[in-house]
């Protein structure tokens, strides 16, 4: 039977498939900052898992960082604060395939109509948290004026203002400090918020006791977040919406891995109480580990295989681990290259490059490589090069996974300039686009139009690339035999 879409009614608290049970009426424990794909498929999923096992029993007050997402709260809105959370892929050898209406939000403040109600929020005895994913840039200090009753449109200045309203509110009192959990992909990104909320104070000649407030009574944890968010699922929303009697524009979907690890005392359980619910949460010391494997192991799979793969004529990360060629190239960089690499536990650093290639397998997520080669070089030398310099170190010869990659890193990054893009051809004469700093480009762009012109050998570009400072902030020249291998691949990689 074929349903027209204008005759499905929109998801909201009266729609038939929302049971009793999603009708909540808990306190507001939460303030989120963030109404964006990521934090309603990672921490308002959890806190909706908490609160159905009876754990956390707490509300989420949502607002937006930017007047840009004043349509996407507006949607909130209308939905009632409630939206479909799909979870699909693989875990731990299985299919996963679930789907459920979320309910946490009990308040939508749009804070660029509505500022006053956003820093009335700050007078509720029972908030306990702040949550944001506002993007790197979202944690960024600039200098703004304080202008009583008007919006602060940057995040750390309304986390400031509404700190200060909470602090005169209850009058300093310890006890009324909160804990700030940014998940932002910014390294300490809790002690760059803290920094950032100081020097407004500082800057807005706020109390010097509110200031010791802030730093003494308030939690800024240091968090890393883990999970694939995929968003609007657009080709097949129409079929879902006609399977469940009711449209959901706020729909979302995810892949079932998640991990979120906190820098803080594990005392903080028993105030959200996410271990308790089944939640890969780990409360840790030190984060070092936990960034350090994703940036190496999943990041740095990421930069390695969308060179070549685009080279080889792939588009998507699902068809490189589907072909065994590049599966098995994958396989061997994970575990011979770079977990030998790591100064951790290898065990523990296996099994998480196992979850990793299981979820580059994901059916529903479509991961394309051109966007993953978004600034190539730079991302190389952040992910691969320590891994490479390591590996050297420590087996007095180089990883040739990574040197493959690092060489069709060099040929990816052959171009040519065409009406202000720069274009490249695949191994099959496939075009593609590279996206990076110009400089960065217009170097590689140089380099190989003086090799094709015949000005240079080919061993002199590898040279000059190595020796450019501005790529790698040093010489690597330096490291052993790196330019005879890569000169090696090279070579079998032009025409």
């Amino acid at each position: 039977m074929n349903i027209n879409k204008s005759q499905l009614k929109r998801l909201s608290k009266d729609t038939n498939a929302v049971q009793s049970s999603h009708k909540m009426d808990f306190p507001i424990k939460v303030l989120q900052i963030g109404e964006g794909n990521f934090l309603r498929g990672f921490f308002d999923w959890m806190i909706h898992e908490c609160n159905k096992q009876g754990h956390f029993k707490g509300s989420i007050a949502v607002t937006q960082p930017r007047p840009a997402g004043r349509g996407k709260i507006a949607e909130v809105k209308r939905q009632d604060g409630l939206y479909t959370l799909m979870l699909r892929g693989f875990h731990q050898g299985k299919k996963v395939e679930k789907t459920e209406i979320i309910s946490v939000f009990s308040k939508v403040i749009d804070p660029y109509e509505e500022w006053m109600e956003f820093l009335a929020l700050s007078e509720n005895p029972e908030l306990e948290f702040v949550v944001s994913n506002t993007t790197e840039a979202g944690i960024k200090y600039q200098p703004i004026p304080l202008e009583e009753g008007k919006p602060i449109e940057s995040f750390p200045g309304k986390l400031t203002a509404f700190l200060y309203q909470r602090y005169l509110h209850f009058n300093g009192d310890a006890k009324k400090g909160l804990i700030m959990l940014p998940c932002e992909l910014l390294e300490r990104n809790g002690d760059s918020l803290k920094q950032c909320v100081l020097k407004y104070s500082g800057d807005w000649d706020l109390p010097k006791p509110f200031m010791e407030w802030v730093d003494r009574d308030n939690l800024f944890l240091n968090s890393l977040v883990d999970r694939i968010v995929t968003g609007f699922p657009a080709n097949e929303s129409e079929k879902l919406f006609a399977a469940w009697g009711y449209k959901d524009t706020l729909l979302n979907t995810a892949e079932p891995y998640h991990l979120w690890a906190i820098e803080g005392d594990p005392s903080i359980e028993e105030r959200l109480p996410l271990q308790q619910a089944g939640l890969n949460v780990r409360w840790v010391k030190d984060l070092t580990p936990y960034q350090m494997r994703k940036v190496r192991i999943l990041n740095g799979s990421h930069t390695l295989m969308a060179p070549l793969g685009i080279l080889s004529g792939l588009e998507e990360v699902k068809q490189a681990i589907d072909h065994p060629e590049f599966n098995q190239f994958l396989s061997n960089a994970i575990e011979k290259e770079i977990i030998p690499s790591l100064p951790f536990d290898q065990n523990e650093m296996m099994l998480y490059g196992e979850s990793v290639l299981e979820r580059f397998k994901n059916p529903f997520v479509h991961h394309l490589l051109a966007d993953i080669s978004l600034n190539s070089i730079s991302k190389f030398k952040v992910r691969l090069l320590p891994t490479l310099e390591e590996y050297h170190r420590v087996k007095g010869r180089l990883p040739d996974c990574i040197v493959r990659g690092f060489s069709g890193l060099i040929r990816f990054y052959k171009v040519n300039e065409m009406k202000g893009s720069y274009i490249g051809k695949s191994f099959s004469g496939k075009v593609y686009v590279v996206k990076d700093d110009i400089k960065t480009i217009e170097f590689f762009r140089e380099q190989w139009l003086r090799y094709e012109r015949g000005e240079i050998p080919l061993r002199q570009l590898i040279e000059a690339t190595l020796s450019n400072q501005y790529l790698w902030g040093k010489d690597l020249r330096e490291i052993p035999n790196l330019g005879n291998e890569l000169c090696r691949y090279l070579e079998g990689m032009i025409d």
